[in-house]
C-alpha cells in the first residue's frame, strides 16, 4: 500500500511539475519577449528616412544599455545595399541577416552566432514612408537573464514539490500504518488465545475491523460447540458401550451356556449405539459448511424411488413447492427424509402421501401414511433410542431418534400428529430455508 500511495504520488508531482513548469517558463518567456517587442515598436516609431536614404532615429532610445558596449541588448537596422546601422553596444559586432530575409510579422528566434552569449532575437521587415527599401528592424537581447529566472523558478519548483513529496510520502506511511494498526491488535489477540490467555478477541476495534472480529468470535464459538459436542459424543458413546461389554465380560467369564445369545443381543445394541451417534457425528461435522444447501424436491424423489423398490405395495405421493430448498446437505436430509419415507411405507397401510410448503424462514415437510399411528402417550418416548412400538418388523429403533438429533442440529424440529386426510400418523419436519 505504501508502494503504491508513493508511486502514485510520484507520477502526479512528475507530471504536475512538467506542467507547471512549462506555463511558468512561457510566462517569463513571454514576458521578456514583450520587453524585446516594446523597443523594436519604439524603434519603429522613431525611424524615418535621412537625407542620404539611411534610417535615422527622430529620438534616441531609453534605454542606455544600447550605448554600452557588449550590455547584452543591442540593435540593428539592415537592408540590402544599405549599411548597417547598429547600436554602439554591439560595438565591431553585427547580427547576422540571411540574405532575401524578409518578415512582415514578428519572428523571433535564439540565437548562437555571438561566442560565449547566447541571445534572443526578434525581427521585422518595415517599408518606411518616404522609401521602398525593406528594412530589417533587429532587436537582441542575451538570454542570460532570462535563463537566470527560467533556473531560479525549476530550483523552487523542484524544492517546493520535492517537499510535497516527502510530506505526502510521510502522510501514506502514516496513513497506511495506523489504519493497519487494528489488524495488528487482532494477531496479537489471536497469540493470547493461542497461549490460553483468552477466548474471545475483547479489545475495542474500529468500525471497519469490527465485522470481522465479530465473525471470529462467532468462529471460535461454534468450534467450541462443535468440540464440546464431540467430548459428549464420546462420553455418550463411551457410557453407551460400557453396560453391554461389561454384561459380555460377565457371560464370558461365567462361561454362561447362552454366551452366544448374549453376545449377539448385545452385539445388535451396540451396533444401534454406534449408528446413532455416527449419524450425529456426520451432522455435525458438516453443519458448519457455508455451502449446506439441498434441493427438498430433489430428495425425496430419490427417496421415493429408493422405497417403491423396497416396498412395492407402498405408493408414495408427493405435493407443494418444487422449488423449496434447505440449509442442510443433502446427505442429512437424504437421510432424514429416508427414515420418515421408509417408516410411513412400513408400518402404514400401503399409501404414503409427502407435501412440502413454506413456513415463514422455515420449510415444512410433512410426511403421512394410512396406518394406525401412533397414540398421544407415546409420541414423546417413541423417539428414544431403539425404542419400537412394533417389534414384528425388522429395525434398530432408531429411525424417528436420528432425525430428530439432525435436525436439531441443523435448527430444525420434528413432532408427530394425526393425519386428518388418511387417517395414520403425519410426521411434520421443520427445516431452515436456504
Amino acid at each position: 500500500m505504501i508502494g503504491i500511495a508513493a508511486l502514485w504520488i510520484s507520477v502526479l508531482l512528475v507530471g504536475g511539475g512538467v506542467a507547471l513548469d512549462r506555463v511558468l517558463a512561457d510566462a517569463i518567456t513571454r514576458n521578456f519577449d514583450d520587453g524585446m517587442n516594446y523597443v523594436l515598436t519604439a524603434m519603429i516609431a522613431a525611424s524615418e528616412i535621412g537625407p542620404d536614404g539611411e534610417v535615422l532615429f527622430n529620438r534616441e532610445l531609453a534605454d542606455q544599455r544600447f550605448l554600452e558596449p557588449n550590455s547584452g541588448l543591442y540593435y540593428q537596422v539592415s537592408a540590402k545595399g544599405h549599411e548597417d546601422w547598429r547600436s554602439r553596444s554591439l560595438w565591431d559586432r553585427a547580427i547576422k541577416v540571411p540574405a532575401d530575409h524578409h518578415d512582415r510579422h514578428l519572428h523571433v528566434y535564439d540565437s548562437k552566432q555571438f561566442p560565449g552569449e547566447d541571445l534572443r532575437i526578434m525581427e521585422r521587415t518595415v517599408v518606411l514612408p518616404g522609401s521602398n527599401t525593406r528594412w530589417m528592424f533587429i532587436v537582441g537581447q542575451a538570454r542570460e537573464g532570462l535563463n537566470a529566472q527560467i533556473r531560479t523558478l525549476r530550483t523552487t519548483l523542484f524544492q517546493s514539490f520535492a517537499l510535497l513529496a516527502l510530506g505526502l510520502f510521510v502522510l501514506a506511511t502514516l496513513q497506511t500504518l495506523y489504519g493497519l494498526r487494528p489488524l495488528r491488535k487482532v494477531r496479537l489477540e489471536i497469540i493470547r488465545m493461542r497461549d490460553g490467555l483468552k477466548s474471545r478477541v475483547t479489545e475495542p476495534m474500529p468500525a471497519e475491523v469490527l465485522p470481522m472480529v465479530e465473525e471470529l468470535n462467532a468462529l471460535l464459538a461454534h468450534n467450541e460447540r462443535q468440540a464440546e459436542e464431540a467430548r459428549t459424543h464420546a462420553g455418550n458413546l463411551a457410557h453407551a458401550l460400557k453396560t453391554p461389554l461389561t454384561v459380555i465380560m460377565n457371560a464370558a467369564t461365567a462361561k454362561a451356556p447362552d454366551l452366544g445369545e448374549t453376545v449377539i443381543r448385545e452385539a445388535t445394541t451396540m451396533r444401534r449405539q454406534v449408528d446413532h451417534h455416527l449419524a450425529r457425528a456426520r451432522a455435525v461435522g458438516r453443519r458448519g459448511a457455508a455451502q449446506s444447501r439441498a434441493d427438498v424436491w430433489a430428495s425425496l424423489t430419490a427417496v421415493e424411488r429408493a422405497v417403491a423398490r423396497l416396498y412395492a405395495h407402498a405408493r408414495v405421493d408427493m405435493d407443494g413447492d418444487k422449488d423449496a430448498a434447505v440449509r442442510v446437505e443433502r446427505q442429512d436430509l437424504d437421510e432424514m427424509l429416508g427414515n420418515l419415507v421408509e417408516n410411513a411405507a412400513k408400518y402404514g397401510g400401503g399409501s404414503v402421501f409427502a407435501t412440502v410448503q413454506r413456513a415463514g424462514d422455515m420449510i415444512e415437510i410433512l410426511v403421512e401414511d394410512d396406518g394406525t399411528g401412533i397414540p398421544p402417550a407415546d409420541r414423546t418416548r417413541i423417539f428414544d433410542r431403539g425404542v419400537r412400538l412394533d417389534s414384528g418388523k425388522p429395525g434398530t429403533g432408531l429411525g424417528l431418534a436420528i432425525v430428530r438429533d439432525v435436525a436439531e442440529i441443523y435448527g430444525g424440529t420434528v413432532t408427530l400428529e394425526e393425519s386428518e386426510d388418511l387417517g395414520g400418523l403425519l410426521v411434520r419436519l421443520k427445516l431452515p430455508a436456504a
